[in-house]
């Protein structure tokens, strides 16, 4: 629980920092709000039905109950975050649940271009870096390059979607996987299918991609909706160079991402440590959402953290580093040898009162106590026997070092925040 504390005050205090606004969206929806925005990934949607009979749904992510609150409240601009819980019809593994929280961040409204697609793809950076989970690379993509490469290799519009929900599987799948099911499930023949696998090996360094894209006699520069796509990249990956965030971005031509609503680019952000989690992050463009309900188009992008995956693999490290995880930040235990919870009560409220996170015990065994505290990682204790008592004085007792020192019942808070300064 303190990781996950730690985490999400993490991630509020970066949100916050690009000047996100809190919003709440309802856990369920109309199930005819959900529907057609996944792809082949709506079956994976929770279905309800209450006492009338109405059809709704648990949200299945965070972006479409966000982009039905924009066309609802008629919304032009708006930067927010949330971090709540979502729902999944999934298999349950490691790493896939079917409760749990994403951390999400939206800019919507109408931009000079790539202006909120950088703040978005930094915000993720400054994440994944505070979070201090190790290594890891952020895949990137443009669904119109994507849509390019499709038409180059002579794929009907018709199947855009549905191959890009196949090639999205490369991540875990081989090509030879990949290509069976395009060639029997998605009616594609063998030669586009090879000719998909080869464009589809593109990575690298974003910079060094887009020269090579864009090289003379490249199948790309002859394709509209690939140029476009290009030039707005060229914008991106610049703004991401002079931000110092370039240096974790992979430019992927199989980064495909299978759900619909995606318009522009797109990226994924995948841990490259030992603990095998998957994705972490993804998101993307996402400019016909909105208009889905209300009709009036509002162009927005978004990032979705995975902060269960997150916790897995800051929970290893703290295994690796023989870290203890202290379950709570209690940083004083009131020791009362006997049962006087009135004594307790005056003890631990000037504490409180003082600002020091404190708990209490009542019992004639000390013993109890101290094996509490060290079992909570508990740093000090406060021990009040009936000797302390006719003294007028406490025992401060520093727990890991096992040492004990008496000192008036009067200075005792004082003395307490003088040995918590200093450690």
């Amino acid at each position: 629980m303190a990781i996950r504390e730690r985490a999400f005050s993490i991630i509020t205090s970066v949100f916050k920092m690009h000047g996100a606004t809190a919003l709440d969206t309802p856990v369920f929806e109309l199930r005819e709000t959900l529907m057609g925005k996944y792809g082949e990934d709506s079956k994976l949607i929770y279905d309800l039905a209450d006492q009338g009979g109405e059809l709704c749904s648990l949200r299945y992510d965070l972006t479409v109950p966000f982009a039905r609150y924009v066309a609802m409240n008629s919304i032009s601009a708006l930067k927010r975050y949330q971090i709540a819980k979502v729902y999944r019809r999934d298999n349950p593994s490691k790493g896939r649940y079917r409760e749990f929280y994403q951390c999400d961040f939206d800019i919507a409204g109408v931009y000079e271009p790539m202006e909120p697609d950088f703040e978005v793809i930094k915000v993720l950076t400054e994440l994944l870096n505070q979070l201090d989970i190790g290594t890891y690379e952020i895949k990137l993509n443009h669904r119109k390059l994507l849509d390019g490469m499709l038409e180059i290799c002579g794929v009907p519009p018709q199947k855009f979607r549905t191959v890009c929900s196949s090639i999205d599987k490369l991540d875990k799948q081989t090509f030879e996987q990949v290509k069976k099911e395009l060639v029997d499930e998605k009616g594609i023949s063998n030669e586009t299918a090879d000719e998909i696998g080869n464009l589809v090996k593109t990575r690298g360094p974003p910079l060094e991609v887009l020269m090579e894209l864009r090289k003379e006699g490249s199948k790309f520069m002859n394709n509209v909706g690939s140029v476009a796509a290009l030039n707005e990249l060229e914008i991106l990956f610049k703004a991401l160079d002079k931000a110092n965030a370039i240096s974790k971005i992979t430019f992927d031509l199989s980064l495909a991402r299978g759900l619909d609503y995606y318009t522009g680019v797109i990226y994924e952000a995948v841990f490259k440590g030992a603990a095998q989690v998957g994705s972490i992050a993804a998101g993307g463009r996402y400019d016909n959402l909105v208009g889905m309900f209300s009709g009036k188009q509002i162009p927005a992008v978004g990032v979705s953290l995975g902060i269960e995956r997150v916790f897995a693999i800051m929970e290893q490290q703290e295994k690796e580093r023989n870290e203890k995880i202290r379950p709570t930040e209690t940083e004083v235990l009131v020791s009362i040898l006997g049962k006087d919870l009135t004594l307790a009560a005056e003890l631990v409220s000037e504490l409180w009162n003082a600002g020091i996170k404190a708990e209490f015990k009542l019992t004639t065994r000390v013993a109890n106590h101290i094996k509490y505290a060290l079992q909570s990682s508990i740093p000090w204790m406060v021990l009040v026997g009936e000797s302390e008592l006719q003294k007028g004085t406490v025992k401060l007792k520093d727990v890991e070092a096992n040492q004990e020192e008496e000192v008036d019942r009067k200075d005792f808070v004082r003395e307490l925040k003088k040995r918590l300064s200093k450690s």
